[in-house]
């Protein structure tokens, strides 16, 4: 099966004042889709609620209707059916993801995609206990340039926890991706990878045309 893949956004990345960090940042996402990332992250979090609701509607815009890629916008359930995305992602600690997946249902969506971040072993199997569509475990190799030293062995043993649920939920490998190490995690039982400067500081169509040839 072909590796996952999570592009996580960062607009403040992007050179130029506000307005153009948003225009290259809807590029890129618009990239991506096509591409073939399977899910983006809209992951703004200084933004208020009307601005992101705002930025959702313009994401989704510029994914296509056309697009398999799933937007998800961080944390904010009631943005996500706002500006109908696909779904959210949960930061570690957050609202479970059987809460928010019933508050999707009494909204008349069925099945919204679900993503949780984890940062240990029992992160992740309460995320797979409540029904999330996946974790991204990090860090795995750095995280805001500090080194992971056991990230990759913790991402091991998360990848080979005793399952409860089959198939089992996919893990994905967050933190100091590369293309130079992003087989590691692959090897290590990751069933994907999350980025931000992977997918957005370069070719998107190069890079996942890279990553699911030779990971």
């Amino acid at each position: 099966m072909a590796i996952r893949l999570y592009y996580i956004t960062d607009r403040h990345l992007f050179p130029g004042d506000d307005a153009e960090q948003e225009r290259r940042l809807l590029e890129k996402i618009a990239e991506c889709a096509t591409a073939g990332v399977d899910w983006i992250q809209l992951r703004e979090k200084d933004l208020g609620a009307r601005a992101l609701e705002q930025l959702a509607h313009r994401a989704m815009a510029a994914l296509g209707s056309s697009s398999h890629t799933r937007l998800l916008i961080n944390s904010r359930t009631d943005i996500a059916l706002a500006s109908g995305a696909h779904g959210v992602h949960l930061p570690a600690n957050d609202l479970p993801a059987s809460e928010v997946r019933a508050v999707f249902a009494r909204a008349g969506i069925g099945s919204p995609v679900i993503g949780v971040s984890a940062h240990s072993i029992a992160q992740i199997a309460s995320a797979e206990a409540h029904g999330a569509d996946f974790a991204v475990f990090a860090p795995v190799f750095e995280k805001a340039g500090v080194v992971s030293r056991d990230g990759l062995q913790q991402l091991r043993q998360a990848c080979h926890r005793t399952e409860t649920a089959q198939p089992a939920m996919p893990v994905l490998a967050l933190g100091g991706i590369t293309l130079e190490n992003a087989r590691q995690c692959v090897e290590a039982g990751a069933a994907g990878i999350a980025a931000i400067r992977l997918f957005q500081q370069n070719d998107a169509h190069a890079i996942v045309k890279k990553l699911r040839e030779n990971v």
